[in-house]
């Protein structure tokens, strides 16, 4: 196993779980809402194991990539897109499954989420493959998977000050 690939394969049924959403008829306001609920669920605890397990260390190893000059660098704006995904995900919940307004903060937080991924899949993830050994990034998947998957109902979810972030996990 390998964090960067976990990573990515989440990342991946991210992109399918928002195109079923947009492949629901409207009115199945039913399937809509519980591909949703999984939807949000899983982007939060995607998000919190990122932020327990790879960013951690990504600050230890990283020296940075994708245009940006450091793992702090990465990291500052990774956890800034993590708090813009969980406000995108908020805003959801004010509006009726299947309305018109319901389906443009779905499409918000598609959004947001699919930026944060082609930047971290461009930086972070790129940067952590070239400098962290195959035996950190087989613990650190273990570390991931188990976490998601004793989560796999939800975790509440917290913005973070990205530099507070940093300087704690340093």
């Amino acid at each position: 196993m390998d964090i960067t690939q976990l990573i990515l394969d989440d990342h991946h049924e991210q992109r399918r779980l928002f195109a079923m959403l947009e492949q629901v008829d409207r009115a199945d306001v039913d399937s809509l809402d519980v591909i949703w609920r999984r939807l949000a669920t899983f982007l939060e605890v995607h998000a919190e194991a990122e932020e327990r397990h790879f960013y951690p260390a990504l600050l230890r190893v990283g020296t940075g990539a994708g245009g940006k000059p450091s793992a702090s660098a990465e990291t500052k704006d990774a956890i800034k897109d993590h708090n813009e995904i969980r406000d995108a995900v908020a805003k959801v919940a004010g509006h009726g499954v299947g309305s018109e307004r319901w389906f443009a903060a779905v499409a918000a937080a598609n959004k947001a989420n699919s930026e944060h991924m082609g930047e971290e899949e461009r930086e972070g993830l790129a940067d952590f493959r070239v400098n962290a050994d195959l035996a950190q990034r087989h613990e650190l998947a273990v570390a991931f998977a188990a976490f998601e998957a004793r989560h796999y109902g939800g975790v509440a979810p917290v913005d973070k000050d990205p530099k507070a972030y940093v300087a704690a996990n340093k």
